[in-house]
Order: C-alpha cells, then sequence, then structure tokens
C-alpha cells in the first residue's frame, strides 16, 4: 500500500465532504502519528496493535477525549480506504475501544456574577463581543470569524455562516446587545476589513480579532472581576438563561446550533427553574385532593 497517496486521496476525500480546514488538519495530525507509531504496514494493523496505540496515549499522559478523537480517525481513515479505495484492509478499530468520558454539567453564571463581569468591561468593543456572546449564544470561533455583512442591526438578528459542523443559522439580537453593537459600530476604525470585531492595538491592529484574542480578553475580565468565567460559560449562561425563562427546548437547540436534542437537555440537570415551578403549582394541586395531610 502507498501510504503517502493513501494519506493524500483521504484528505482529498475530507475536502469533498466539505469538511473545515480544523478538522482536516486535526485528522492530518492524528493519522500522521498513528502511522509514525506503528511498526508494521497499515494493511497489517490488528486489534492489539490498536490496543497498543491506546496504551501509547495514555502512557502519554493524554486525555480521554484526545484519544477517542485519535480512535475515531483510524477508524475513518480504515472505512475510507475499504470504502472508496476498495482496499481488502481490516479495520483494527472495534465497538468497545472509545475511552468513557465524564459528563460534567455545563457551567454558567448566576445574575450577579453576569453583573460583576460587565462592571469591569468598559471597551466598547468587548462590551458588544462580550454582550453578544451571552445574549446569542454564540461560539468563540463564530464570533472571531463574524463580518459585518452578516450583521442585520434592523432586523435585530445575525446570520452564522459555517458554524460548528458546517451550518448555517440565524440568532437573534436583544436590546442591550443591540445597544452595545451600535455604540461600538460607530466608533469602529474605518477599514477594508470585513470582520466585525477588529484588533485595536499593535502590529495587527485593523485585523479581525482572533479567537486567542477573544480568550486572552475574557482571561483579563476574569482576572479583574475575580471569576471563574469563560467564553463558553457565556454560551451556558443564555442558554440557562432561556430555559429558566420557560423557553423551549428545541427552541434553545435551533439557536445554539446543537445537533441533537440530548446535547440541549443537558441544561435542565443545572437548575431548571421551570420544573421547580411546575412541581410546586402540580403539588398545589395534590395537596387540594389530600386535605387531611396538611392538617
Amino acid at each position: 500500500m502507498d501510504i503517502t497517496n493513501a494519506i493524500i486521496d483521504y484528505r482529498r476525500h475530507l475536502k469533498r465532504r466539505n469538511c473545515s480546514a480544523h478538522t482536516i488538519k486535526a485528522y492530518m495530525n492524528m493519522l500522521k502519528q498513528f502511522v509514525l507509531w506503528i511498526d508494521v504496514p497499515l494493511e497489517q494493523a490488528t486489534r492489539d496493535k490498536l490496543i497498543d496505540y491506546v496504551d501509547y496515549l495514555i502512557s502519554k499522559k493524554a486525555k480521554p477525549k484526545t484519544i477517542n478523537c485519535h480512535i475515531s480517525c483510524v477508524r475513518a481513515f480504515y472505512e475510507y480506504l475499504e470504502r472508496e479505495e476498495a482496499l481488502k484492509v481490516a479495520n483494527p478499530v472495534r465497538k468497545g475501544y472509545s475511552m468513557r468520558l465524564p459528563r460534567p454539567l455545563p457551567r454558567f453564571l448566576n445574575d450577579d456574577e453576569v453583573v460583576k463581569l460587565f462592571e469591569v468591561i468598559k471597551t466598547r468593543r468587548d462590551r458588544a463581543m462580550f454582550m453578544l456572546m451571552l445574549r446569542t449564544g454564540l461560539r468563540v470561533e463564530e464570533v472571531s470569524r463574524l463580518t459585518l455583512g452578516a450583521v442585520d442591526l434592523k432586523g435585530n438578528k445575525i446570520f452564522v455562516h459555517q458554524g460548528k459542523g458546517g451550518k448555517d443559522r440565524v440568532v437573534y439580537i436583544s436590546l442591550d446587545a443591540h445597544w452595545a453593537l451600535v455604540e461600538y459600530l460607530s466608533h469602529r476604525p474605518a477599514t477594508r476589513s470585513k470582520g466585525l470585531f477588529l484588533v485595536e492595538k499593535g502590529i495587527c491592529r485593523g485585523r479581525p480579532i482572533s479567537v486567542r484574542g477573544i480568550q486572552k480578553r475574557i482571561e483579563y475580565y476574569r482576572g479583574k472581576a475575580g471569576l471563574k468565567v469563560s467564553c463558553h460559560q457565556l454560551r451556558h449562561t443564555m442558554a440557562t438563561q432561556l430555559l429558566n425563562a420557560d423557553t423551549g427546548l428545541s427552541t434553545i437547540q435551533d439557536l445554539l446550533g446543537h445537533e441533537l436534542i440530548a446535547t440541549t437537555q443537558r441544561y435542565c440537570r443545572v437548575c431548571n427553574l421551570k420544573v421547580q415551578r411546575d412541581y410546586h403549582r402540580a403539588m398545589e394541586v395534590v395537596m387540594q385532593r389530600t386535605l387531611p395531610l396538611r392538617q
């Protein structure tokens, strides 16, 4: 088997499937690591070899989620060789090889913490940027790629192009986020860049702010406010607030761009005031039917 050509063809295959550049790069890096590690031809890789590879990743202190990504990458590559290249190779990956992952509950900010955070955010750009994340649930990558053309201030909505999984969606702008955006845009420096949020200092001034640039800003404000907060927690906060305001799960799913409703349902396990209200309302009815128990 010509490994080099097979990998090149696989890369083209991923591009034809319209995988994101980030996904393709990650798959290529993981596949390269597997090819360099294995000491037999790829077509001779066995289940035992795959288990040894998992043990190797564990010895390198790779996290379970990272190891599962490696396993998925190897599985997908062998499936491609068999299905697309018509090569008779045995896929060394079988069900049950993935590691069990913890399912931590989403962490979010309570109302007091939200106020405390925004009290220390003074610049127009950062206030608009983080208010938008709080009110729309946009991922940090989606914010960094936002363009001026994606924002419809008259319609109070934003078009999210090629979000996670290559999916487009529409999110809506709240009144306070609208004000923050208008205030920022009225002072946004004139530039040829189509990016919405721009770098304001240094040699990259005037260019769209990067994901790491946004993360550094939230880390700065986290220190000033004395809070444990990340960009993704703003997304969790938005989802939890909507849930507690009796918003339907399917609506929250659409706004967040979740592929599975089960992902959205995780927020119900955190702080569901709707369940609490429904419970007490139902118990009032129950107790009315069992008056003797109240004496």
